[in-house]
């Protein structure tokens, strides 16, 4: 009977020490890449502010060639949507809504995450002219991670698992827009 209490003990400190290590751990995570492109800022931003665009150059996107897709709205446009479903395990499925547009300096999208599990992000991208034939290209996200799975940032580099992507997807969004 003592060995039982102790191994309950045991597990009960432990399942404490877990969640008072996810109530310290941040629960905010963000990521930005940037990019230089051979285009002046009026065609940067037109590229860029389309969510149908996106579809052409996102590296999620062309995981899936029968990803199903849906566009709700007028695009380039707040309150448009894309809607995606995917059987790939990397993609899932959610979609994305302008949410607000500032012509040629910013667009700003929320991101809502159906599967493999729920969650929100808020994306944005911004345009700066270099010069008269050249824009930079910001991609961003941030997110949040609740309270406990937040634990899992520990493990997790976000930098490390989506500044790829998000480089892979600049590099394709250069290539199409200069083309």
């Amino acid at each position: 009977m003592m060995i039982l209490w102790i191994v309950l003990g045991a597990i009960g400190g432990l399942i404490v020490l877990v969640l008072l290590l996810a109530a310290i751990t941040r629960k905010n995570y963000s990521l930005e890449r940037s990019i230089v492109v051979d285009k002046n800022l009026d065609d940067t931003y037109h590229f860029i502010s389309s969510l149908e665009t996106q579809d052409s150059w996102s590296k999620w996107a062309n995981l899936d060639p029968n990803m199903k897709k849906q566009y709700i709205g007028t695009d380039r446009t707040v309150g448009f949507i894309s809607k995606w479903e995917s059987v790939h395990k990397n993609v899932g499925a959610g979609e994305q809504e302008i949410k607000k547009l500032v012509p040629n300096e910013r667009m700003e999208t929320e991101m809502r995450f159906l599967k493999p599990f729920q969650s929100v992000a808020h994306g944005y991208f911004t345009t700066t002219a270099v010069d008269a034939d050249h824009t930079k290209v910001s991609w961003g996200f941030n997110a949040r991670m609740p309270y406990p799975l937040n634990l899992m940032m520990v493990m997790m580099n976000m930098e490390k698992m989506l500044g790829k992507d998000f480089e892979e997807g600049l590099a394709n969004m250069k290539k199409k827009i200069e083309a």
